[in-house]
């Protein structure tokens, strides 16, 4: 009995860890700990909030809302997550290249830094 029941506490702890650790499951990004992600995975492309190889589509509040699937003025976190999540153009998926949470936490710091500006 007590296999079985140890068995059943390690399927369920290993289907929590593996669910995705984004907004819409409840968990909302942590700014600090995105800047960490930041630096460390998008920084040689986005720069101060640029864009190294299309000029036009920044991480900038003007050009996430033109831009960026589904964000528009309601500046939906969801939408960045989803970005970085899966990619799209010249930018590479980073879903099963970084954890869940570091993509929800990276979300939050790109929304923050374009809501109030990235410094030059």
């Amino acid at each position: 009995m007590r296999a079985i029941l140890t068995a059943i506490l390690a399927i369920a702890a290993s289907v929590m860890l593996a669910t995705p650790a984004y907004a819409g499951d409840g968990y909302v990004g942590d700014v600090a700990a995105g800047a960490k992600v930041f630096e460390n995975n998008c920084a040689t492309c986005h720069a101060g909030g640029n864009n190294a190889i299309v000029s036009s589509q920044t991480l900038k509040q003007e050009a996430l809302e033109q831009y960026l699937f589904n964000y528009r003025l309601e500046h939906n976190v969801e939408a960045i997550e989803y970005q970085v999540a899966n990619g799209r153009g010249a930018m590479p998926a980073f879903q099963g290249r970084i954890r869940d949470k570091d993509i929800a936490d990276v979300a939050a710091y790109v929304k923050s830094q374009s809501e109030s500006g990235w410094p030059e």
